[in-house]
C-alpha cells in the first residue's frame, strides 16, 4: 500500500515502487533485490552502501508482509586484477596470480580461509550478521563452476552478433570528465568496484566478437583470446598468451564465464532482480548498467529499477580505494560504533547524496546526534521521516536489534576509558556517580557502547592528545596565582562534596566564575555580561593545567568524577 510522501522517508517510496513493478512483473512472486560485491580486497564501507541500499528498502517490503529474496552476488569467479597495497600477509609475489578467478587465489598468510574470496568474504559475513543484514549469498564460482548458467552462456554466444551490435553503439563514446572532488581530509569510498569487474573487457577480439572468457586449462588465467566457435557444435577454441591452445565443447566445459557486460544482465534475467542500485561510475556512457539496460532485453528480461548510489566519506583520513590495504571497512567502523549507529548513518540519506563516517572526534557529535533523536522518538517529538530512520536503524521486520541497556553519553564513556586506563574498576566507579541517584551496578549496562568507546580511545586517537592525570600538584603555577585564581580553586574545592555527579559538578565549574563576579551561580548566559565566558574558559584552563598538565582535555565534569574528590583537591593545593 503507497503511503503519502510527505510522512515517509527515501525507502518507503522505494518500497512502493518497488512493489508495484513486482507485481507488474512477476505477481505473487517473491520480491527479488540485489547486491553485487566483489571479494578483490578490503569490502569496504563504500562498498556497504551496495548492500546496505537494497536491504533497507527489502526490509521495509518485509515489514509491510512481502516475501523478499535479497541476493548478495559474491563475484569471487572475478580475475585477480592487482595486488592490494599493505594487505598484512601478502606481498609482491601474489602477482603471479593476477589473471586467475580469485577463488583460485592463495589467501593471506596466516589466513584461516582456502583461498583469497573466502578471506576477504569472511570479515564482511560476519559484519552483515552484526548489522541484522538478511540475505540470500549466491557465490559466483559455484554457479559458473557448476554449469547453473550453461544455458544462458550457450545463448549469450548464439546471440553474440545482437549483444555486440548494442556494445558497438558505446565503444566510440567516451565518457564526460569525472567532476573534481574537492580536497578534503577523508577518504572518498567510491562502491564502483563493488559489483563485478568494471575493468573487463567486453569481449571484442581480431577474431570477432564472443561474450564468454575462457579460464586457462593450463595456467588457469584468463589470458585467452576465443579464435572460433561452432553454434551447433559448440565447440570453443581458445588460446591463451602462456602458449596453452585448446578445444572444448561449451555444452560441457564450466572453466569461464560471460564478460561482465554481458554477465550482469544475464543474472538480471535469470534470478528476476526487480531493484538493484549501482554505484557512480554507471552514470558514464557504455557503463555496465546502462549497456545491461539493453542486454537484458536480449536474454527476455527487464533491467531492475534502483538509485545510483553517492560516495561515503571517512572523516580524517585519506582517500583511498578498496585496492589499498588499510581502508575502513564495516569491522573497523563496528569496533568503535554500535550497529545502529552504522544503519542510520546509510538509512538517513538518500542514495545519491554523500556522507561520512567519523573515526575522528566527529564521531562524539554523530552519537551526541543519536542519543537526541533516540529522546526525541521517546517523547513523541519527532518528526515522520527521522523516525522511520530511527526504527529502520534500531532494528529490523525480524526484530530490534541488540542495544546497550544504559546509553550513557559516548563522549563520556571515551572520556572514563581514556582517564582510566583500561581500570574497569576505575571505569565502574566513576560511571555510578554520573547519576548517584540511580547508579550503574555493572559495566555491563553500560556495554557494548562502552567497549566501543574504549576502542575508539585505544585505536583512534593519538597517543599526544589522550589524558594522563598529574601525579604531583604544579607547585610553581600554584605559587604563581593571584587572590582571584586561588579563590576560583577555594570555591570548587569547597563545593565538591555537595555537587558530586556529573550535572552537580557541571554547575559547579560554570558557577565559579560567575561567583567571583558577584552573580547567582544560577544566572543564565542572557542575564550575564559578555566577559563571563572569557572567565570561564580562562578558569577551565586553569584547572586543565592544574590537573593534567594541558590546555584542554575531557570535559571539566567528567575528568573532575574521573580523578575522584581527594585526588582533585590534592592537585589544586587544598
Amino acid at each position: 500500500m503507497a503511503q503519502s510522501t510527505e510522512t515517509t522517508d527515501w525507502v518507503s517510496r522505494f518500497a512502493d515502487e518497488v512493489i508495484a513493478e513486482s507485481e507488474s512483473r512477476a505477481p505473487g512472486k517473491a520480491v527479488v533485490v540485489a547486491s553485487g560485491l566483489s571479494p578483490s580486497g578490503p569490502i569496504h564501507l563504500g562498498n556497504l552502501r551496495e548492500v546496505m541500499t537494497p536491504h533497507l528498502v527489502a526490509d521495509e517490503i518485509r515489514r509491510r508482509g512481502y516475501t523478499v529474496r535479497h541476493l548478495l552476488s559474491w563475484d569471487d569467479y572475478d580475475r585477480y586484477r592487482k595486488v592490494p597495497f599493505g594487505v598484512p600477509g601478502v606481498d609482491d609475489s601474489w602477482a603471479e596470480h593476477i589473471g586467475k578467478p580469485l577463488t583460485s587465489v592463495p589467501a593471506p598468510k596466516g589466513s584461516a580461509y582456502p583461498n583469497w574470496a573466502e578471506h576477504f568474504k569472511a570479515a564482511m559475513i560476519e559484519s552483515l550478521a552484526e548489522l541484522g543484514v538478511e540475505y540470500d549469498g549466491i557465490s559466483q564460482t559455484e554457479q559458473y563452476t557448476s554449469g547453473a548458467y550453461r544455458d544462458q552462456i550457450l545463448f549469450a554466444m548464439k546471440h553474440r552478433a545482437d549483444i555486440d551490435a548494442v556494445l558497438a553503439q558505446y565503444r566510440t563514446k567516451k565518457a564526460p570528465a569525472k567532476k573534481s572532488q574537492k580536497p578534503v581530509d577523508e577518504a572518498e569510498l567510491e562502491a564502483a568496484e563493488g559489483s563485478g569487474a568494471a575493468a573487463e573487457d567486453d569481449g571484442s577480439s581480431a577474431a570477432g566478437y564472443f561474450p564468454y572468457k575462457p579460464y586457462c586449462g593450463a595456467c588457469e588465467k584468463d589470458l585467452t583470446t576465443v579464435t572460433a566457435y561452432d553454434d551447433e557444435t559448440t565447440e570453443l577454441t581458445y588460446v591463451c598468451q602462456c602458449g596453452h591452445s585448446e578445444t572444448v565443447r561449451l555444452s560441457e566445459y564450466n572453466r569461464g564465464k560471460l564478460v561482465w557486460k554481458v554477465d550482469w544482465p544475464m543474472r538480471w534475467a535469470y534470478e528476476g532482480v526487480i531493484f538493484e542500485p549501482s554505484g557512480v561510475d554507471h552514470s558514464s556512457p557504455g557503463s555496465s548498467f546502462q549497456v545491461g539496460g539493453q542486454i537484458v532485453g536480449i536474454f527476455g528480461g527487464k533491467q531492475p529499477i534502483g538509485p545510483m548510489y553517492a560516495f561515503v566519506g571517512i572523516s580524517g583520513m585519506a582517500k583511498m580505494s578498496s585496492s589499498k590495504g588499510g581502508v575502513p571497512t564495516p569491522a573497523d567502523a563496528l569496533q568503535i560504533m554500535e550497529p545502529q549507529l552504522l544503519r542510520w548513518l546509510y538509512a538517513r540519506r538518500r542514495p545519491n547524496q554523500s556522507f561520512k563516517i567519523a573515526f575522528d572526534q566527529e564521531i562524539q557529535r554523530l552519537y551526541d546526534e543519536w542519543d537526541k533523536l533516540a529522546a526525541k522518538v521517546a517523547d513523541g517529538s519527532v518528526l515522520p521521516a527521522d523516525a522511520a530512520a530511527y526504527a529502520r536503524a534500531v532494528g529490523t521486520a525480524a526484530g530490534e536489534l541488540p542495544r546497550t541497556p544504559r546509553p550513557l553519553p559516548y563522549r563520556t564513556l571515551a572520556s572514563v576509558a581514556d582517564i582510566t586506563a583500561g581500570h574497569q574498576d576505575q571505569a565502574l566507579r566513576i560511571l555510578s556517580d554520573l547519576d548517584p541517584e540511580n547508579p550503574l551496578t555493572s559495566l555491563d549496562e553500560a556495554r557494548p557502547r562502552y567497549d566501543k568507546a574504549e576502542t575508539w580511545i585505544n585505536t583512534q586517537v593519538p597517543a599526544e592528545q589522550r589524558t594522563v592525570v598529574r601525579d604531583e600538584p604544579d607547585k610553581e603555577l600554584l605559587a604563581s596565582l593571584d587572590d582571584q585564581g586561588r579563590e576560583s580553586l577555594r570555591l570548587l574545592i569547597e563545593g565538591l562534596d555537595s555537587h558530586w555527579s556529573l550535572d552537580g559538578l557541571t554547575h559547579l565549574v560554570y558557577g565559579v566564575p560567575k561567583v567571583q563576579a558577584g552573580f547567582s551561580a544560577d544566572a543564565t548566559p542572557k542575564e550575564l555580561p559578555p566577559e563571563i565566558k572569557t572567565a570561564q574558559r580562562t578558569f577551565f584552563a586553569l584547572l586543565y593545567h592544574l590537573l593534567v598538565g594541558r590546555d584542554t582535555g575531557p570535559r571539566l565534569p567528567t575528568l573532575l568524577l574521573a580523578v575522584g574528590a581527594d585526588r582533585v583537591r590534592k592537585l589544586l593545593g587544598a
